[in-house]
């Protein structure tokens, strides 16, 4: 992805391209040399993060050979956005991930000033990687580039080659009326014998769309139509798109940049929605009706999914905000993470939103308490931690507001509060540390009276699954080390009917 953001910053990391080559080999030696000196006080324990500098995307999300493969957009030199390149790392389970290798890098005239965000697809056994290829033109890195798309392979899933065919989707198979820049973030997909993919783009004119490309054999494409685009409400640029089928619908994931706020929702600088509907393969367009957020929180943002060899659709995405303070870029040497992988499971026009019971394995300590009277004011739980799960059901009763109060501490806390009369579940961090402060809210209606959440707290995240996956809000927060209380709170009277926790320890 092309980000605004950061380019002032690190000005001393890059260099003309006559000066320097990036490469994967550099790459390797500069981790194993400096990974070990990162500040570990806000390092997650079961959430994947970079060895040591900046990632963001999450890129080629497979299944492939037994193993979960995860890239990334990753520059190790640094922890600020610099010259792409793709970051690796392998799961068993999606919760505990081995680094490998670097991926990809810069190397070649078509992606020298970076590879941008792409995809992954198995072919004739071997993972194929779809990427974008970002070249700067002029002296305004912001405004100076093309894009193009391009190709690598590898037998073992670790080492790739990136293909003499590249750029496989040059300049000239842009469409008319379309902008000539932004054009990156691939996803390839199969579907009837055929391989297709999605691009991000905009029309040039200040609206976001989505195009569709064709191919037999991931190296000839040809352009099919534009496959979706804002009606004027969804931002000036999309990026990252991901289409998938779900039983007889079509779903579309992608991210908006400089969305308008609606209500309480997209009220980040850049944000993500899904849209159902049908794809009409022939003519390439996706008929759908609405549109819907995928995170009502803080930090999350180019989500990207796979299909699992047990059939599960499963997102993950990188959990941080462009253009905010990153509290780990001042000195701690590295800066972004991943969320928690989730299924998504479809019910009727919506989706649902899933933590993964592989991280069931990795609970410890486990306690339950029952039918906390809460009445006016604070309750000490007895309970803290700064790693855990955390599931809570709340009976409103007569209580005009209740709710939890995370990683507190002393002049710290994250509160997460339900309003009885707004129907309106509020995650607030003003005082939750280090790092930009204030409040996402979204709309939630209680069943039976109740609430039910299952909130995960990892070191410097937060993650809140609302009514059973119905809505998640994510955030980082960078609370000091001895700030792990939790409490409960009321506003008139309620019940705290069901409490359990677990430590969470890979």
């Amino acid at each position: 992805m092309d980000k605004e953001q950061g380019r002032e910053t690190i000005q001393e990391h890059t260099h003309s391209t006559t000066e320097v080559k990036y490469t994967r080999e550099r790459a390797n030696t500069y981790i194993e040399q400096h990974r070990h000196e990162v500040d570990p006080t806000y390092r997650l324990g079961y959430h994947l993060m970079p060895q040591v500098g900046w990632m963001n995307d999450p890129n080629g999300f497979i299944y492939f050979n037994g193993a979960y493969h995860l890239f990334y957009q990753f520059y190790p030199y640094a922890p600020v956005w610099g010259p792409m390149h793709w970051g690796h790392a392998v799961s068993a389970d999606l919760v505990t991930w081995e680094h490998q290798p670097v991926a990809l890098a810069p190397d070649h005239t078509y992606d020298i000033d970076g590879c941008f965000s792409g995809s992954a697809i198995i072919k004739n056994g071997k993972l194929a990687l779809m990427y974008t290829g970002h070249v700067v033109t002029g002296p305004d890195k912001d405004h100076d580039y093309y894009q193009t798309q391009n190709i690598a392979e590898s037998d073992n899933g670790i080492d790739f080659v990136k293909s003499a065919h590249n750029p496989v989707i040059p300049l000239d198979l842009i469409p008319a009326h379309t902008s000539k820049k932004d054009f990156r973030d691939p996803k390839v997909f199969e579907r009837n014998g055929m391989y297709y993919c999605v691009l991000g783009s905009n029309d040039a004119a200040g609206n976001g769309l989505i195009l569709l490309y064709r191919s037999t054999d991931l190296q000839q494409w040809n352009f099919v139509n534009v496959m979706a685009q804002s009606d004027g409400t969804l931002g000036d640029n999309w990026e990252c798109p991901d289409l998938f089928a779900m039983g007889d619908k079509d779903i579309l994931i992608m991210s908006p940049q400089r969305m308008p706020a609606q209500g309480d929702n997209y009220r980040n600088l850049h944000s993500t929605v899904y849209m159902m509907g049908t794809l009409d393969e022939e003519q390439g367009v996706l008929d759908y009706e609405h549109y819907y957020p995928l995170d009502c929180g803080f930090d999350f943002y180019a989500p990207q999914t796979t299909e699992d060899a047990q059939g599960r659709r499963i997102m993950i995405a990188w959990m941080e905000t462009w253009e905010t303070e990153i509290p780990t870029q001042n000195a701690h040497k590295w800066a972004g993470a991943m969320t928690l992988p989730r299924e998504l499971i479809r019910k009727g026009g919506r989706l649902t939103f899933q933590p993964l019971p592989e991280l069931k394995q990795y609970r410890i300590d486990g306690m339950e308490h029952k039918d906390i009277r809460l009445v006016d004011g604070e309750h000490d739980l007895g309970i803290s931690g700064d790693r855990y799960e955390l599931h809570a059901v709340f009976e409103a009763e007569q209580a005009q507001q209740f709710g939890l109060k995370l990683r507190t501490g002393e002049n710290e806390e994250t509160i997460i509060s339900y309003d009885v009369a707004q129907s309106r579940l509020c995650f607030d961090r003003e005082r939750a540390g280090k790092g930009p402060g204030g409040e996402r809210a979204v709309e939630v209606e209680l069943r039976d009276g109740k609430l039910e959440l299952q909130i995960f707290v990892d070191a410097s995240s937060v993650e809140i699954f609302i009514q059973q996956g119905e809505q998640v809000m994510t955030g980082r927060i960078y609370p000091s080390p001895n700030s792990i209380g939790i409490k409960a709170f009321s506003s008139g009277v309620s019940t705290l009917t069901e409490l359990r926790k677990w430590d969470l320890r890979v």
